[in-house]
């Protein structure tokens, strides 16, 4: 097969995956994970198909056996189509124009499942692995950020990778490291009174103002000092809710923050951090409580070691260039095994900056250099043909 044949069979694939809807929300995997899952067992993989929660099924396919295990991943959900208007094409109906194929997911991340299915099919094509374990997962829940896709593989145990390859939009470079993230709730509680005798009250949401006010003066000098190369160390107020009624003092309010840690930091540490911060700003203990609400430590994999080198290796020779090491602006499913001791890489085809947005697309040229350069590393540590 021939580089243009080699493209005309990823968009054929990709064609398929973008008409088959299955956006958050609702998060209806079922009939993605049906059309992965039969074109896997039809290949030769021992495939399983796992759900948590209905709806939300989760394609686990292995070839070979024993160590080492590579895990390749993609999420088959995508982000809703949001304003129709704003597409120029019918976002179920994969598109080629100028070399671009266009259609909701096409980058994010159906791109990268696509080739992902084209290397399985491809590995099983040559024998499968000399030794060791090759396994591809297609994952939901993901653009939710939720326990049922990738999480619940690897707390039911389906997953343990040695080596473990996420499909992302890196324009075919690679994601080495990745901020920790911890979500916190602040709930502040007061007392309720009528808004025209505001002083027989005791008002939660000016309590909640005065405690995130002092949590900014005190954090943020702190986070500006941590930085690892490009990442920093930050935080971010995403939602604020009080009261039910302006005539009302109102006797509850909350707060919700996103703090991106650095691989050294961990969600323990930034949580305690928070807490004693809080602690210390002069409220009572019992007005107000810290809620941690989800978090994983971020990660860095060794760019010396074997699996970041094959990529480096079969990226410079693919493209002509030195490998990029990308900073990562959110997470990936990678977090779920940042404590695991293993290298994880993102990686694939498309922009960053076309995720989330009408008219998505991802170019040829870029899912045939991914599926060659995968397929390169594959080689390497595999000893496939």
């Amino acid at each position: 097969m021939n580089e243009a044949e080699l493209g005309q069979e990823l968009v054929a694939i990709l064609g398929e995956l973008i008409a088959i809807p299955s956006p958050f929300p609702p998060s209806d995997t079922r009939a993605i994970c049906a059309y992965a899952a039969e074109r896997l067992g039809r290949a030769g993989y021992r495939v399983e198909t796992l759900t948590r929660t209905a709806g939300i099924d989760n394609v686990v396919a292995e070839i070979g056996g024993g160590q080492p295990c590579l895990v390749f991943n993609a999420h088959v959900d995508t982000v809703g189509v949001g304003e129709p208007a704003m597409w120029r094409t019918d976002p179920f109906k994969a598109v080629v124009r100028n070399g671009l194929v266009h259609g909701l997911g096409a980058g994010n991340c159906k791109g990268s499942m696509a080739v992902q299915l084209w290397l399985a099919e491809e590995i099983a094509r040559r024998g499968g692995p000399a030794g060791g374990r090759i396994v591809f997962t297609f994952v939901g829940d993901e653009e939710n950020l939720g326990p049922d896709g990738m999480y619940f593989l690897r707390e039911s145990g389906k997953v343990k990778p040695d080596m473990l390859v996420l499909g992302a939009q890196t324009e075919n470079h690679l994601i080495a490291a990745e901020r920790g993230v911890l979500w916190v709730r602040i709930e502040a509680r007061g007392r309720a009174a009528h808004a025209g005798n505001p002083a027989a009250g005791d008002n939660a949401l000016e309590r909640l103002l005065r405690l995130i006010g002092h949590l900014q003066r005190e954090l943020v000098p702190r986070l500006a000092q941590r930085a690892d190369g490009p990442m920093r160390s930050t935080w971010n107020l995403g939602r604020l809710q009080g009261g039910h009624n302006t005539n009302v003092v109102p006797n509850a309010a909350w707060a919700e923050i996103d703090r991106r840690l650095l691989p050294g930091e961990t969600v323990d540490q930034a949580f305690a951090e928070m807490a004693g911060i809080l602690a210390r700003a002069g409220e009572p203990e019992e007005s107000f409580t810290l809620i941690r609400l989800r978090g994983t430590n971020g990660f860095r994999s060794h760019e010396e070691g074997p699996l970041v080198r094959a990529f480096a290796e079969e990226i410079g020779q693919r493209l002509g260039v030195p490998t990029r090491f990308l900073n990562a602006t959110g997470v990936s499913d990678g977090r779920y095994f940042a404590d695991d001791g293993i290298p994880i890489l993102n990686f694939g085809p498309g922009s960053g900056a076309e995720g989330h947005a009408a008219n998505e697309s991802v170019p040829v040229r870029e899912l045939v250099d991914a599926a060659l350069i995968q397929l390169g590393v594959v080689r390497r540590l595999f000893g496939i043909r």
